[in-house]
């Protein structure tokens, strides 16, 4: 592929120098006449300078002939800027975003600039997996698709402990995808039992994520209760 990666900081470079090891191509951008000579130093031509918001940088930097483009800079205005120029004057066909602050995610999200990845909400999502609130932990949201996968973690008092997959109750529009359990995981069947201490992950429609977390964790079934 071809890929504009506006943003020289060390996720971009970063970035930059994974992607070209794999043998991509790519034009690094960024603003900084400090930070772009300290970078050229190593990446040579595939580093301009320049500000990736203006169109002529972009232009120049090939964002017409590109497969993806790549925004990291350290302002969230500028990357959803630079993503939506990408998306809408020269559709360019993937786009991603770092999202400095998360509580502009919900922006992103309006603005249609997707996938947008924020670190700091990556590192909270880690804390919760290791201290999760009723063993549950948010693995992944998918909006358009009305989707979520989550992983709960099934404790002595479950309701489903010792019960095969198929008798849980599970409601319509949730599913069990995979058990992990002593360190490894694996696709159950119907008839798998549910041990305690078992992570299980599914998929399932949006607001059933309450429904679903009470039929496995105990303290979640008499918070529903």
């Amino acid at each position: 592929m071809y890929i504009v990666v506006v943003g020289a900081g060390k996720v971009g470079w970063n970035i930059a120098r994974e992607l070209i090891d794999k043998g991509h191509e790519l034009t690094l951008v960024e603003s900084s006449q400090r930070r772009y000579a300290t970078v050229e130093e190593e990446l040579e031509h595939a580093v301009q300078y320049g500000d990736g918001t203006e169109l002529w940088v972009l232009e120049r930097a090939g964002i017409e002939r590109a497969d993806m483009v790549i925004a990291v800079t350290g302002d969230d205005e500028d990357n959803m800027l630079i993503c939506q120029m990408a998306r809408e004057k020269y559709e360019v066909g993937r786009v991603i975003a770092r999202c400095n602050n998360p509580r502009n995610l919900e922006h992103f999200d309006l603005l249609g600039v997707k996938p947008a990845v924020s670190a700091t909400d990556l590192i909270l999502r880690l804390i919760e997996h290791e201290v999760p609130k009723y063993g549950l932990v948010h693995l992944l949201d998918l909006p358009q698709e009305r989707l979520e996968i989550i992983e709960v973690e099934v404790d002595d008092d479950s309701p489903a402990e010792g019960r095969a997959v198929k008798d849980v109750g599970l409601p319509d529009g949730s599913l069990v995808i995979s058990i992990l359990r002593d360190g490894s995981g694996f696709v159950p069947s119907g008839d798998t039992l549910i041990e305690s201490g078992d992570e299980v992950l599914l998929v399932l429609d949006t607001g059933l994520e309450r429904e679903v977390t009470a039929l496995f964790n105990a303290a979640a079934s008499s918070e529903a209760a």
